[in-house]
């Protein structure tokens, strides 16, 4: 029993590794960003797709991967995933030009997508108590954060000692030994040859993702191409509508549209959506603005932003073990609540006063710890263990989806309000309202009123920004609230699923 017992654990360890290292990927390079846009000479669109890539491919990879793995088994998919994952690190880190690093960006996605479904999936059939499960999942779901926030660390970290390729170069030996522990560790492989797999579906769902971020990004230029945004926003709805129609007519289709009427499964699937998006807005614009405006390192901008991750640790933690007790209202709609809070509290005095910023760190930190822990429990333990990978699917299609759309919408907000509002000194070529990295470029030492002006327009996209995540999570509160409205303590298992 006790080595059974440790057995579970040591999988919990390992998928874990796995899961740390696709959502550490996810924003490492904030903090790189500056440094390897520099050096690679990438331009402002190719250092948002850059950053963009992973995300898009993943989020329209992980719902055919989910039930792929339901076919292949989860073991297998979790293999190949770190497989494939090593590789596209080795080819990003040594990437000589910005179109190498995006498609090297874009296998990596293909290697976290068939990793990341099979993580939450091992978890589930390893283990069957479900108060167990629900610490494993709290586990699962903090380090998912943790990951999240300490990119922007040991990005910098790195950057301090070695070359910008570092921060994909530390995957590969995580890679080696998560494999060789799965491969001594993991349950054996069940796969299920009668579930079918639908490549067409997976494809249909990219084509949506990919439309709907190159519409976002169009539209927040300076001068967007009206025809361009019209013909993406047609491939979006295009997309979106044949994946749908699609779905109706398969007899074994990637996502079931009915498992969203169950209420705590949807709550759950918001949750973490709304968490990612304010989890990778904040870090993104944050990391960017105290080392453009502030002057901070790399390795302190990470660490500024790491606040967050030390607030959401202990509620993480402590959300799954009394979830049974007090149900998922509290910890859901009360944890966005609390860091919606501490989110107005960074926007107030992000430009004032320091202690007061990383309070708000802290605090958003801690809300976000609460929903997220118990997010992936409303979304796994709201669906039929036959479903388990499509399950798990939509619950990382939901963060995926989130960070997504925070870092195209926010980061071209941000990029929109700066050129807007930048009044640029007599005799500064126009050049210097495209950016503030190159506006510090032009200026260097000679022209201070240029480096004020655009630091003034920096911190108004900023404060624009930080508006938007506060009224992002006010919806998030709001919804969750309404769904979870009557939903007590013991009402969050399996048993309440209505199909």
């Amino acid at each position: 029993m006790v080595q059974e017992t440790s057995r579970r654990w040591l999988v919990l360890g390992v998928v874990s590794a796995g899961l740390l290292l696709i959502t550490l990927d996810n924003s490492i390079l904030y903090s790189a960003l500056p440094t390897l846009v520099e050096d690679l000479g990438a331009n402002g669109s190719e250092s948002l797709w850059i950053i963009n890539a992973y995300p898009v491919v993943m989020a329209g990879l992980l719902l055919g991967s989910g039930t792929l793995g339901d076919r292949v088994g989860h073991r297998r998919m979790f293999v190949i995933g770190l497989v494939v994952f090593g590789l596209a690190s080795l080819a990003a880190a040594f990437s000589a030009v910005p179109e190498t690093l995006i498609a090297s960006r874009a296998l990596l996605a293909v290697g976290a997508a068939a990793m990341m479904p099979a993580t939450l999936a091992l978890i589930r059939v390893t283990f069957e108590d479900q108060r167990e499960r629900n610490v494993a999942i709290a586990i699962w779901g903090s380090l998912a954060l943790v990951g999240s926030a300490l990119g922007p660390i040991v990005g910098g970290a790195l950057l301090s000692s070695f070359w910008w390729g570092s921060v994909f170069l530390v995957n590969v030996p995580v890679v080696a030994v998560a494999l060789a522990a799965t491969l001594v560790l993991a349950p054996p492989n069940q796969p299920d040859p009668t579930k079918k797999w639908d490549l067409p579906s997976s494809l249909l769902a990219l084509v949506a993702l990919v439309g709907l971020v190159m519409a976002i990004k169009e539209t927040a230029k300076a001068e967007p191409e009206p025809l361009f945004i019209a013909a993406v926003v047609l491939a979006t709805l295009v997309g979106g509508w044949a994946f749908a129609r699609r779905q109706r007519s398969l007899a074994q289709p990637l996502l079931e549209f009915s498992i969203f009427r169950n209420r705590a499964f949807l709550a759950g699937v918001l949750a973490a959506g709304f968490s990612l998006f304010a989890i990778a807005g904040i870090q993104l614009v944050t990391t960017q603005r105290f080392q453009l405006v502030e002057g901070f390192t790399p390795l302190g901008a990470g660490l500024l932003v790491a606040a967050i991750a030390i607030g959401a640790l202990p509620t993480a933690l402590v959300g799954g073990t009394v979830l049974h007790r007090v149900g998922l209202l509290p910890l859901i709609t009360g944890g966005l609540a609390l860091s919606t809070a501490g989110v107005a509290i960074i926007l107030a005095n992000f430009d004032t006063h320091t202690g007061l910023l990383v309070t708000g760190l802290l605090v958003t930190g801690a809300g976000l710890g609460a929903a997220m822990s118990v997010a992936s429990s409303a979304i796994m333990g709201n669906a039929p263990a036959s479903r388990a990978g499509m399950a798990s699917s939509v619950e990382e299609v939901s963060y995926e989806f989130g960070s997504l759309i925070a870092v195209a919408m926010l980061g071209s907000l941000m990029t929109a309000v700066y050129t807007a509002t930048i009044d640029l000194p007599a005799g500064v070529p126009e050049s210097a309202g495209d950016s503030l990295d190159k506006a510090l470029a032009l200026a260097g030492d000679s022209n201070p009123a240029l480096v004020a002006a655009a630091s003034r327009a920096f911190d108004s996209a900023y404060s624009t920004v930080m508006a938007v995540v506060v009224a992002a999570m006010v919806v998030g509160v709001l919804v969750t609230g309404l769904l979870l409205r009557h939903h007590g303590p013991g009402s969050t298992l399996a048993a309440d699923v209505n199909h």
